[in-house]
């Protein structure tokens, strides 16, 4: 009489590599998460980067035009970035704003008028994973910032009485100026909106 066959010894190496798989594709789904927390993190500190440069020459350039108060024909010039500033200042300070983020700055320029674009690498991997290399692998990002004027006045020349200063009109506030008195000046969120660029 020939024995019955079993069956439940020739299902455990199947049941095993059906684990096995499981197990490696939650590993590999770990591994797509640990990068994607990288790659989220190398954007904030690109926008953030962004944003500390172009804020710091959004003082730079509040400070110009506080200098330049008594003489209203160089504001425009001021307020639409056409002016020498301390130009590795912003870089700089984008360059501490990735570093409080866990990144370091790779490439800080100003595209254009008001504007600053950064490119920064996080300090820290990815970490060790199911996928080779990964150990190795930083993320990159950028960022573009801009400075936008947000005030309108009347140019000089337009003027009818060219002593008196210009009435300074910056997002529906009107500030009337007076060329001895710097006290209660527009701040510099007043005179200019930063935000980063679309």
């Amino acid at each position: 009489m020939i024995p019955p066959r079993r069956d439940a010894g020739q299902a455990f190496p199947i049941y095993i590599t059906v684990v096995a798989g499981l197990l490696f594709l939650a590993l590999a789904y770990l591994a797509v998460g640990q990068a994607s927390v990288n790659r989220s993190g190398a954007q904030t500190a690109a926008d953030a980067a962004a944003l500390a440069a172009a804020q710091n020459e959004r003082d730079q350039l509040t400070a110009q035009w506080v200098k330049a108060l008594p003489d209203p024909a160089k504001w425009r010039d001021i307020f639409e970035g056409r002016v020498a500033f301390a130009e590795l200042e912003p870089c700089r300070r984008a360059g501490q704003l990735a570093a409080q983020n866990d990144a370091v700055l790779n490439g800080c320029f100003p595209p254009g008028l008001r504007k600053y674009r950064v490119d920064v690498q996080t300090s820290k991997s990815v970490g060790r994973s199911v996928v080779p290399g990964s150990e190795k692998y930083r993320s990159t990002a950028s960022a573009t910032a801009e400075i936008e004027p947000l005030c309108s006045f009347t140019a000089p020349a337009e003027r009818a009485n060219g002593d008196a200063l210009p009435e300074l009109t910056c997002g529906g506030k009107v500030w009337h100026l007076k060329p001895d008195d710097t006290t209660g000046l527009p701040k510099p969120e007043d005179l200019f909106d930063v935000h980063l660029a679309d």
